[in-house]
C-alpha cells in the first residue's frame, strides 16, 4: 500500500520541477539598464533630498540630469543586436521585454526629451524655489522618464500598461506641484480624471483581447487572434477599440483631446514640454505595439479608426491654434498646446496607412521619423518659451514681439524651430517629414487623408508665420534684455544643433527611423 503511494511522487516531483522551470525568468541586466538606471537614480535623489540643505538643492537637479544622460548613454551598448528578457520557457519564446531597433530608437527619443526637460527645469526650480520642492520635482520626473522608457520595450499587454501608468501618474503630481497655483490644480484634476477613464476603458479592452485569446504576450496575441472562435469575434473586435483609447489619450487624439491646453497652461513649463513629446512618444509607441505587432489581422478595425483620428485630430488641432488672440495671457504656451494636437494628427498618419500598406513596417518608420523631427524642434520651441517666460510670466505672443532686437540669437532658433514645425525652409527636416508622412498615406491608397493633412498644413503656415514675423518686428515700449542661464544654454544649444543637422542631413533621420523594425 506504501509502496503504491510512493510510485507517484517521482513523477509528481518532476512534473513541478518542469512548471518552476517554465516561470523561472532570466534577467538581462544591460538590456534593462537604461530605464533602470533612470528609476535607481530618481530614488536616490528623493533620498538624498533630506540630507542636502536648501541652498544646494541644485545639486539634486544636475544629478538628475547626470542620471538621464547615464541612461541614454546605455544605449550604446545594446545597439549591437536585439536582445530579450522575462521570457517563457515553454517553447513559444515569448517575452515581456525586447530591446530591439524600434526599443533603442523610442528609448532615445524619450530619456533625451525627459533629458533636455531636465536642463529646463534646473532654472525654473532655481527662479521658481518655495513653490516648486526639489526633491519631490525630480523624483516624479525621473519616475516617469523610467516608465516611458520601459513601454517601447514591453511585449505583453500588462507590462505595456504597467509602464504606461508608472509614466503618467507622476506626471499628474507633476503638472499639479507647484504650491498655492489653483490654475496649477485644476490643470492636474482635469488631467488625472480624464487620464483614469480612458484608463479604465482600455483595461476593459485588454480583458477582452486576453478573454479571446487566452494570453496577453504580443507575438502570441497576433497568432491566436486569428483563430478566435466565432462567438467571440464581436468580443475581440470591441477589445480591440477599447484598448487603442488609453494610447489615443496619451497622443492627444481628438476627442480625447481636452486636457492640453489647460494642462500645458498649468503646468511648469519644463512639464509642458516634458509632456509635449515624451507624453506623445509614449502613447504613439503604445498604438503602433498594439495594432502593428499584437493585431495585425485586425487591420480592418482598427486602420479606418486611426485614419478618422488622424483627419480629426490635425484639423481641430490646426483650427484652435489658429484662434489664439496674441494678447491673450499664456497664448503662447496655448498656441503650442493647439499646435502639438494638430502634429499628433499628423503622426497618426502612418499608423493608419500600416493598416492598408504591403510594408507596415516601413509606414512605422515615417511616424517615427517625424516623432524625431518634432522632439527636437518642439522642445526648442519650449525652451525660447521657458526664456522669455523668465522676464514676461504671462507668456503672450505680442511679449516676443522685437525678440530679435534684444536676443538675436534665441529670436534665429525660435524663427527656425517654427519653419521646422511648419514644414518651409530652411527647416528642412520638417519639410522632409511630412513629405515622408504624405508618401506613406498615398502609397497606403488613402489619397483622401492626403489630401486633408495638405491642407491642414497650409492651414497651420498662417499661425507659424504669424509668430515668426513677430519675432522681427519693432519692440513695444522699452526693449527687455534676456539673460539665458547655464541649463537653458545647453538645451538651446541641443536642441538647435540637433535641428540644424538634420536639415542639412535629412536622409540621415529617415534611414535611422526607417529601420526602427520589431
Amino acid at each position: 500500500m506504501s509502496a503504491l503511494a510512493q510510485a507517484p511522487v517521482p513523477a509528481a516531483a518532476e512534473q513541478a520541477q518542469s512548471l518552476a522551470a517554465s516561470v523561472v525568468q532570466s534577467v538581462d541586466w544591460l538590456a534593462i539598464a537604461p530605464p533602470t538606471l533612470t528609476a535607481v537614480v530618481g530614488l536616490a535623489v528623493l533620498v538624498a533630498d533630506l540630507f542636502v540643505p536648501e541652498a544646494r538643492k541644485t545639486v539634486l537637479g544636475w544629478t538628475a540630469v547626470a542620471g538621464l544622460a547615464a541612461s541614454t548613454a546605455l544605449l550604446l551598448p545594446l545597439l549591437d543586436g536585439d536582445r530579450s528578457t522575462f521570457c517563457r520557457t515553454d517553447g513559444t519564446r515569448a517575452c515581456s521585454y525586447t530591446a530591439d531597433h524600434f526599443t533603442l530608437v523610442i528609448q532615445f527619443l524619450v530619456l533625451g526629451g525627459a533629458l533636455l526637460a531636465a536642463l529646463l527645469s534646473v532654472t525654473a526650480l532655481k527662479d521658481d524655489t518655495r513653490r516648486l520642492p526639489a526633491g519631490e520635482f525630480w523624483f516624479l520626473l525621473l519616475s516617469s522618464a523610467a516608465g516611458a522608457a520601459l513601454l517601447p520595450a514591453s511585449r505583453d499587454l500588462a507590462t505595456l500598461v504597467v509602464a504606461l501608468e508608472v509614466a503618467s501618474l507622476p506626471a499628474f503630481a507633476l503638472v499639479g506641484l507647484r504650491h498655492g497655483d489653483r490654475r496649477s490644480s485644476e490643470a492636474a484634476l482635469k488631467f488625472f480624471l480624464s487620464s483614469v477613464t480612458a484608463t479604465a476603458v482600455t483595461l476593459m479592452g485588454i480583458s477582452f483581447v486576453y478573454a479571446s485569446t487566452g494570453t496577453l504576450y504580443l507575438t502570441e496575441i497576433a497568432r491566436r487572434v486569428q483563430q478566435v472562435d466565432g462567438q467571440l469575434h464581436t468580443l475581440a473586435q470591441t477589445g480591440v477599440v477599447l484598448t487603442l483609447v488609453g494610447f489615443a489619450f496619451k497622443t492627444a487624439a481628438v476627442p480625447f483631446h481636452f486636457w492640453v491646453p489647460d494642462t500645458y497652461v498649468g503646468a511648469p513649463l519644463p512639464i509642458a514640454a516634458y509632456l509635449s513629446v515624451v507624453g506623445k512618444a509614449v502613447g504613439f509607441t503604445g498604438l503602433i505595439l498594439v495594432t502593428v505587432v499584437a493585431l495585425p489581422s485586425y487591420a480592418d478595425v482598427w486602420g479606418p479608426a486611426m485614419a478618422g483620428l488622424a483627419a480629426l485630430t490635425m484639423t481641430v488641432g490646426n483650427a484652435g491654434a489658429l484662434r489664439q488672440r496674441t494678447t491673450r495671457a499664456y497664448s503662447a504656451v496655448r498656441l503650442l498646446a493647439w499646435s502639438s494636437v494638430g502634429q499628433a494628427g499628423y503622426l497618426l498618419v502612418p499608423i493608419a496607412a500600416a493598416a492598408y500598406s504591403d510594408d507596415p513596417r516601413h509606414s512605422v518608420g515615417s511616424t517615427v521619423a517625424y516623432a524625431l523631427m518634432y522632439a527636437a524642434v518642439n522642445l526648442g520651441a519650449f525652451t525660447v518659451a521657458a526664456l522669455v517666460g523668465r522676464t514676461r510670466a504671462l507668456n503672450r505672443l505680442t511679449d516676443y514681439r522685437g525678440l530679435y532686437a534684444t536676443n538675436p540669437v534665441a529670436a534665429l532658433l525660435l524663427a527656425f524651430f517654427l519653419l521646422c514645425l511648419a514644414g518651409l525652409p530652411p527647416g528642412i527636416i520638417g519639410l522632409f517629414a511630412k513629405v515622408a508622412v504624405f508618401s506613406a498615406a498615398v502609397d497606403a491608397g488613402l489619397g483622401w487623408l492626403a489630401v486633408v493633412m495638405a491642407v491642414n498644413v497650409v492651414i497651420a503656415l498662417f499661425y507659424y508665420l504669424q509668430w515668426t514675423a513677430l519675432l522681427f518686428r519693432a519692440p513695444e515700449g522699452e526693449a527687455v534684455r534676456h539673460r539665458v542661464p547655464a541649463p537653458l544654454t545647453a538645451a538651446l544649444a541641443v536642441t538647435a544643433v540637433l535641428g540644424i543637422a538634420l536639415s542639412g542631413a535629412p536622409q540621415l533621420a529617415l534611414r535611422f527611423a526607417d529601420t526602427a523594425l520589431f
